[in-house]
C-alpha cells in the first residue's frame, strides 16, 4: 500500500516503485531524451516545420536522433528478452538492438514528440543481442515534470512476435491462395447460393420431393433460382476465356454468358443440389461477351463449412470448345463424304435399316450416275473429277432438304431415300435436280455435269433393298437411253 506524508510519496513508497519498476512482467525502459529535445530546437531554429519530411529526406539525421537517447534503467524482462546480462551490457550493444527496420518506424514516434504528444506508440523490430528479430509494439509516455526537457520518458516494449509471424504466415497462405486463384490455367468463379438455397428449402416446406417434377409444372422457378446466383469474384483466366476486359464488365453482363441452353443444364444442377450432391460435374454450354459459344466441363463444389447455407461455391470451368469441335468433326467424317460434303454410304445403309424398320411410308429412292466421270479423269486429271463430283452434291444437297437425304454411295454413285414421298413427289425431286443441274452449267464451263436417274417407290410388304434394285434398273436405263441418244446424234 502507499503510504503518503503531507502529499509525497516516502522512501517506502519508493523503494516499492523500484521493485514495481524492476518486477514488472513487461520490458521496462526508462530514457532521457533530453538531448532529442534539443536537437529539435536547433531544427525548428532553421525553419523545420515537419520533422516527418525532414528525417524522411534525411535518414542519417534519424540515426543521429537514435544516438542521443539515452538508456537510464531497464528492468529484469528487458534484460531477459533481450538476452542482455546488465544494463551496460545491453547499452554497449545497443547498436544491434536498434537496426534495419526501427530506424523507419523510429521517424514516425520522433514525429509524434516533435509534434507537442506526450505519448507515442509504435509497432516495430527489435533484435536479440544474439541477433534473433522481435517485433515489439512500443508505447512511451513523458513523465510528469519532464514535458519541455524530455529528460525523462517510460517506454513499454511488448513482445508480439508470435502474433505478427503469425500473421504474417497467414498473409503469406492467403496471397499464395490468391495466387492460386488468379493464375489458374482453368476459368475459376467464387459464388454465393445462399438465396437459392432458401427457395429450395421454401418448396421443400411446402411438401415438394421431387424437384424434376416441380420444374417440369413450373420452369419460371429455374429462371427464379439462376437470378439469385450473386457472383462473387473470378480470376484472370475467366476473363480471358470469356473475351471480358474486367470482372465488373462480365458480372455486369452475366445474362450474356448464360442463356439459351445454359438454363437446362442449371436445372439439371438444381437437382443434383435437391438431391445432396454438393459436388458435381457436366458439360454444359456458355457464351463469351462477344456471342461466341463456349462448351465448358463445369466443376461445382460447395466450399467446406458452408455447406448449411451455400453462401461460398466454386466453379471450375475447362474449355472444352475444341475438343467438342473435333469430335463435332469426327462425327461428321463418320456419316459424310469429305468430297460431296453428301452423306456417306456408312449412314445410306444405317438410314436404310432404320427406313425398313420405322418408315414413315412409302418411301421413294433415287439412284444417281454422274456420267463420263472417267472421261473427264482421263482427260482433264483427277482435279477436274473432283470438282465434278463437288458440282453433283452440289446439286443434290440443295434438292434435298430434311428428312429426305442424298448420299455418295460409290465413286460416281449417289442415292435419294425420300421417306414418307410417293411416286409424285419422287418425280418432282428428280425435276428439281435436273432444274439445278442446268443451273449448275451455266456456271462453270471446263466441264458439263450431266447426271443418270432412276426411281422407285415401295408397295407394301416390299423390302427397300428390292426398291433399291428397281430404282438402279431405272437409272441404268437412262444411262443406256442417254448414251444412245448421243451415238444416234453422232
Amino acid at each position: 500500500m502507499l503510504h503518503l506524508t503531507n502529499g509525497t510519496l516516502t522512501d517506502s513508497d519508493s523503494r516499492d516503485f523500484v521493485e514495481m519498476f524492476d518486477l514488472a512482467p513487461i520490458s521496462l525502459w526508462l530514457e532521457d531524451f533530453s538531448a532529442v529535445g534539443e536537437l529539435f530546437a536547433t531544427w525548428r531554429a532553421e525553419g523545420v516545420t515537419s520533422l516527418r519530411d525532414h528525417l524522411r529526406g534525411h535518414p542519417d539525421r534519424v540515426a543521429e536522433c537514435s544516438k542521443r537517447i539515452h538508456v537510464l534503467k531497464v528492468n529484469r524482462r528487458t534484460l531477459q528478452l533481450f538476452e542482455a546480462d546488465s544494463l551496460a551490457h545491453l547499452v554497449d550493444n545497443i547498436g544491434r538492438v536498434f537496426r534495419d527496420d526501427m530506424l523507419k518506424t523510429h521517424i514516425d514516434e520522433l514525429a509524434q514528440l516533435w509534434d507537442g504528444n506526450l505519448t507515442f506508440a509504435s509497432n516495430t523490430v527489435n533484435y536479440t543481442l544474439s541477433g534473433q528479430r522481435l517485433d515489439i509494439q512500443l508505447k512511451g509516455i513523458v513523465l510528469p515534470g519532464y514535458e519541455q526537457s524530455l529528460a525523462r520518458v517510460l517506454l513499454s516494449v511488448e513482445d508480439v512476435t508470435e502474433r505478427e509471424t503469425a500473421r504474417r504466415q497467414a498473409a503469406r497462405a492467403e496471397e499464395y491462395a490468391r495466387g492460386l486463384f488468379e493464375h489458374s490455367p482453368i476459368s475459376l468463379w467464387v459464388e454465393d447460393f445462399s438465396s437459392i438455397k432458401q427457395l429450395m428449402d421454401d418448396v421443400r416446406m411446402r411438401g415438394i420431393t421431387d424437384l424434376r417434377v416441380f420444374t417440369d409444372v413450373h420452369p419460371e422457378f429455374v429462371q427464379r433460382c439462376l437470378s439469385e446466383v450473386r457472383v462473387i469474384d473470378v480470376n484472370q483466366h475467366t476473363l480471358e476465356m470469356f473475351s471480358a476486359p474486367s470482372k465488373a464488365a462480365l458480372i455486369g453482363n452475366i445474362g450474356s454468358v448464360f442463356r439459351d441452353d445454359m438454363h437446362r443444364h442449371f436445372r439439371e444442377q438444381l437437382i443434383e443440389l435437391w438431391n445432396g450432391h454438393l459436388f458435381h460435374q457436366r458439360e454444359v454450354v456458355n457464351y463469351t461477351l462477344s456471342g461466341d459459344e463456349l462448351h465448358v466441363h463445369l466443376q461445382f463444389s460447395v466450399l467446406p463449412g458452408h455447406e448449411h447455407d451455400w453462401s461460398l461455391v466454386q466453379i471450375a470451368l475447362t474449355d472444352i470448345t475444341a475438343r467438342k469441335k473435333a469430335e463435332a468433326y469426327l462425327e461428321y467424317l463418320g456419316k459424310h463424304d469429305v468430297l460431296t460434303k453428301l452423306y456417306n454410304r456408312s449412314f445410306y445403309v444405317d438410314e436404310l435399316n432404320r427406313l425398313e424398320r420405322k418408315g414413315p411410308f412409302p418411301v421413294t429412292v433415287i439412284m444417281v450416275d454422274l456420267n463420263d466421270l472417267k472421261q473427264v479423269n482421263d482427260q482433264l486429271g483427277h482435279a477436274a473429277g473432283d470438282t465434278l463430283l463437288r458440282r453433283a452434291g452440289e446439286v443434290l444437297s440443295k434438292a434435298v432438304d430434311k428428312p429426305n437425304c442424298a448420299a455418295r454411295i460409290g465413286g460416281d454413285e449417289f442415292a435419294v431415300l425420300l421417306p414418307g414421298t410417293d411416286r409424285a413427289g419422287g418425280l418432282a425431286v428428280m425435276e428439281n435436280i435436273e432444274k439445278l443441274v442446268e443451273l449448275n452449267n451455266q456456271f462453270y464451263s471446263a466441264s458439263t455435269l450431266a447426271l443418270s436417274m432412276g426411281l422407285a417407290t415401295s408397295v407394301n410388304g416390299e423390302r427397300l433393298e428390292q426398291v433399291v434394285k428397281r430404282a438402279d434398273f431405272e437409272m441404268y436405263e437412262a444411262k443406256r437411253n442417254q448414251e444412245g441418244g448421243a451415238h444416234g446424234r453422232d
